[in-house]
């Protein structure tokens, strides 16, 4: 491939962009639109459709983006959370590293691999991209020490910035936890694999445990239980009558009746809020299960103060491992329920199927990944399809098909990840649903990396990628053997999936899609529910930490990649800012929980790519430069092992001494009996089976507020500064 194949794919991704853009600035003034392009009010407040036409609708403008620049990250805080800001310091963090690495290699490294070799070179556009790798440079040639000095000042930039990067976002979750309204969940331990009896049920089970070890610091519990589908419907029409009750008010002539409940038609009562209004209508005893609905063997137990809690949540309670197992409960609005169910010894039966079914689907996978890597090779390409032959004589056509289809293929294969990674980590039987999209994070992340980078990297054929399980030793010779060479390909990738994904990302296709088909297909005059989208960490943070990856490898081996995957955290940072503002709504907290994996992975970005470097020179007869290179591989792991022992464990457990001065100033200002009184009612399943008949306006019980700076492109009848901003106690650690 030379310079011109990769221009005219730039240029097509170029196009895709700027249309998608302009097509955005134009659907987001539609009033129609809004509940698309503005969920986050659109669920909060009533939004007006009677905007008259105006021209100015229909013109692109650039205002979105000038809003989501001057956007602040406290900003960002109210309306997405800590998660929210944790994500947009990871676009950060990759613009100034591959700042950083871009100045030192395009202008250093990049003209030693170009003139590397006594060569008459062509016309920049049909210059090979080989040209612009290490594979140009002589063999034990001086210059190779540019190389390794690039990866040095790399090393200790990275190892800076995350460092900070650190200890900020970990400044900032004991920040969230200590500044925080009082968070039922540090109060509550989840209890499962409860013993089963023949005399009593598994509540009285829990009660005479907890009471009998725990005298001075248990409160109270809540079983966990499994509802029949019949049962379940009948508790939802039970709850919507009570939600829907009508009250007694004189009857006005003029008003029809009600022949569903012999009132008015206008006397339901308007909630103010829609859990409380709930809460305050409905008792815990009326929520009650009946006798017919059947216990599960976990529970809910509460706690007097944090601290008795988070000593519960750590203790091995019996001396069989299996019985009487304790966690920290997760938020009550980050419980998933249905899991709550499962025998706790099926769970380490379950992730071994999962990762079972994981591992066999990454072996299915290899067979599109080898079809991706031969259509970037014309010769197989023809020897696979004879017909095609006079076809790609044209150029166009052939730098259209062996430069930009692979990785459009690629992608579309990639697409059917996520969904698949999420449906087995809920298999897995995760209890909350940030450790169900973590988990699924994880297996993205591993799943992409291996299939996108090393597949590609070591393919030639099916049984070359088999073999590579024989030949571990030889794993970085091969390594830098085929990186350099596939240097176009992940540019190529990285102009696709990068640039065109944020495209696609910001327009919301899929539901721009279903709204047309509402509105004027199928002419539904109903309000949509359901609209509101959590923020997609499991598919963003893997393909950001996958760039990573290949900005890392391909820095001193062809930097040529780096002005492209620069322009893609540019275009990410100002995207997903507005997707934050206006489209995601943030209905649990991890508190960063996503942090550490960012870190790992980082970290093995940086040491794989010191190894392939210790390769690559050793390949080029430089020993001297290539041992040089070896302790930074050392000085790495140690920095990772320093940040472990430092900063992970506060991500793992929460500090005693934080908690008890929570709870020594709970005493002080006489804010117990309030806590007490909450925490049954905030584990209540019954109420939390049913959230979907009612759109809530508060989604978390410490959640972020939900509060965003004016936009002048917004449709009219919107206004969001009408919110309610409510306090929220965390300061962002600069």
């Amino acid at each position: 491939m030379d310079v011109a194949d990769l221009l005219t794919s730039a240029g097509i991704n170029i196009s895709v962009c700027v249309v998608a853009f302009s097509l955005y600035s134009v659907l987001r003034k539609q009033p129609s639109n809004a509940c698309v392009y503005f969920t986050r009010r659109y669920i909060s407040e009533p939004i007006r459709h009677d905007d008259p036409f105006s021209l100015h609708r229909f013109v692109p403008s650039a205002g979105w983006i000038m809003q989501a620049w001057r956007a602040t990250d406290e900003e960002i805080l109210e309306a997405g959370g800590i998660d929210a800001v944790v994500f947009m310091r990871i676009v950060v963090l990759s613009i100034r590293i591959f700042i950083i690495a871009a100045v030192i290699c395009v202008f250093l490294v990049l003209p030693v691999n170009y003139y590397g070799k006594d060569m008459e070179h062509k016309n920049f556009r049909f210059e090979s991209i080989d040209v612009f790798t290490i594979g140009n440079v002589e063999e034990g040639s001086k210059w190779l020490w540019a190389h390794c000095l690039a990866l040095y000042i790399i090393t200790c930039a990275v190892c800076v910035l995350l460092y900070l990067e650190y200890k900020s976002i970990t400044k900032m979750r004991l920040a969230h936890i200590t500044g925080s309204h009082p968070n039922p969940s540090h109060f509550t331990v989840l209890v499962r694999g409860i013993p089963w009896s023949q005399d009593h049920s598994y509540s009285k089970s829990v009660e005479s445990f907890f009471s009998t070890y725990y005298p001075d610091t248990y409160v109270d519990h809540q079983m966990i239980y499994r509802p029949s589908t019949v049962h379940k419907l009948k508790k939802d029409a039970k709850k919507m009558y009570r939600i829907l009750r009508p009250v007694e008010t004189e009857y006005v002539r003029g008003d029809k009746p009600c022949y569903l409940c012999g009132g008015t038609a206008h006397t339901f009562k308007l909630l103010q809020n829609g859990e409380d209004s709930i809460r305050s209508q409905t008792s815990i005893d009326e929520l009650h299960p009946t006798q017919i609905e059947k216990e599960c063997p976990a529970a809910f137990v509460f706690f007097k103060n944090r601290y008795a809690a988070v000593v519960a949540a750590q203790v091995l309670q019996s001396s069989n491992p299996m019985l009487w197992v304790t966690q920290l409960a997760p938020e009550p609005h980050d419980v998933y329920w249905s899991n709550l169910g499962i025998p706790y010894k099926q769970v380490w039966v379950r992730k071994i199927v999962v990762l079972l079914i994981a591992l066999a689907f990454v072996f299915v996978f290899l067979f599109p990944v080898t079809l991706v890597q031969g259509l970037t090779h014309p010769h197989v390409l023809t020897r696979w399809f004879p017909q095609i032959k006079e076809v790609l004589k044209l150029q166009f056509l052939n730098r259209l098909v062996t430069g930009y289809l692979p990785s459009v293929i690629l992608i579309l294969f990639l697409y059917t990840v996520p969904p698949i990674m999420m449906l087995l980590s809920r298999i897995e039987g995760n209890v909350s649903r940030s450790d169900r999209k973590r988990s699924a994070c994880i297996k993205v992340l591993y799943f992409t990396i291996w299939n996108v980078f090393f597949v590609n990297v070591l393919s030639g054929s099916f049984i070359n990628q088999m073999s590579i399980f024989s030949q571990i030793k030889e794993l970085p010779m091969m390594l830098a053997k085929q990186v350099p060479t596939q240097a176009t390909f992940f540019t190529t990738y990285v102009l696709s999936s990068g640039w065109a994904s944020l495209a696609f990302e910001l327009i919301q296709l899929f539901a721009l899609i279903c709204n047309i088909l509402r509105r004027f297909i199928l002419r539904s005059k109903k309000e949509p529910t359901n609209i509101a989208l959590t923020f997609p960490h499991h598919t963003e943070i893997p393909r950001l930490l996958l760039f990573g990856l290949l900005g890392f490898t391909l820095s001193i081996l062809a930097p040529i990649i780096l002005p492209f995957l620069l322009v893609y955290f540019f275009l990410a940072f100002l995207v997903y800012r507005n997707q934050i503002l206006h489209v995601y709504v943030t209905k649990y907290e991890s508190a960063g929980q996503f942090w550490p994996i960012v870190h790992n992975a980082t970290i093995f970005s940086l040491v794989l790519t010191q190894v392939i470097a210790v390769a690559v020179l050793a390949m080029k007869k430089s020993p001297m430069a290539s041992g040089c290179t070896i302790p930074l591989i050392i000085i790495s792991l140690l920095f990772n092992e320093y940040c472990r022992k430092r900063f992970s464990q506060v991500f793992k457990r929460n500090p005693a001494q934080v908690l008890i001065e929570m709870d020594r100033r709970d005493e002080q200002w006489g804010k117990e009996e309030g806590i007490y009184n909450r925490l049954r009612s905030e584990y209540c399943q019954l109420a939390y089976i049913s959230r979907d008949l009612t759109i809530s306006k508060d989604f978390s019980v410490a959640g972020p507020n939900r509060q965003s700076s004016t936009d002048h492109n917004s449709p009219q009848g919107v206004n969001e500064n009408s919110l309610k901003q409510g306090t929220h106690h965390i300061k962002l650690q600069k």
